[in-house]
């Protein structure tokens, strides 16, 4: 019953790198393209795909270790983050969504609240200036009609 994980992994995947193909095969392609056309490197990205799992599925590795329930109750958790911050963006704007999370991420990765304020802090106005001054990138600071 050992190695089962992988066998697993690889049968999934194997079932995305069709469905991969399966949506290269339908894009429409005019006259005058390229004559490899847009769907070869998709078909040959799945397709490199199912022969490594292929591999994967008839030579698995020994069984993993698995993690233990709170770690993946935090993966869970920083997941629901980075969602929560992907909806939060457009009302409250790059700096206060970004300051939070990263703040809590900074928590969860090394739980020193001064240390996870300041990080939140710092990296929200830091990446603000990068993607807004210096990459010239259209991001609003704040939500609209705030200030």
């Amino acid at each position: 019953m050992g190695r089962l994980s992988d066998r697993i992994f690889g049968l999934a995947m194997i079932c995305v790198a069709l469905v991969y193909i399966a949506s290269a095969v339908q894009v429409q392609v005019s006259f005058l393209s390229d004559p490899v056309g847009s769907k070869a490197f998709p078909i040959g990205v799945a397709s490199v795909a199912i022969i490594c799992c292929v591999v994967m599925i008839l030579r698995p590795d020994e069984e993993p270790d698995w993690p233990v329930m709170w770690t993946v109750v935090s993966i869970i958790n920083s997941v629901l983050l980075l969602v929560g911050y992907s909806y939060a963006l457009k009302p409250l704007g790059f700096l206060i969504p970004t300051a939070i999370v990263s703040g809590a991420l900074s928590y969860q990765i090394n739980p020193k609240p001064l240390r996870a304020v300041l990080t939140g802090l710092g990296l929200s106005v830091g990446l603000f200036v990068l993607f807004r001054y210096i990459l010239d990138l259209g991001l609003v600071p704040f939500g609209k009609g705030w200030f």
